[in-house]
């Protein structure tokens, strides 16, 4: 895995989120059809380091959305 294939997926969750709303985690990598969790959670760290992300944990899920 390298930074350009996690920025590129950071780009896809982005555009995700930017239609979906707020999301678990479970909902956005089925719709984002990324393969593994280290990449969808690589992904939203690269976003959370941009301060892009807001996050809440409900019922021992976790939820994600555009800020």
């Amino acid at each position: 895995m390298t930074t350009e294939i996690i920025g590129t997926t950071a780009g896809v969750v982005w555009t995700v989120l930017s239609t979906s709303g707020k999301l678990a985690t479970k909902e956005l990598k089925k719709a984002t059809k990324i393969k593994t969790d280290k990449l969808l959670y690589s992904a939203l760290g690269w976003l959370a380091k941009e301060d892009k992300l807001g996050f809440e944990e409900k019922n021992d899920d976790l939820y994600v959305w555009l800020t």
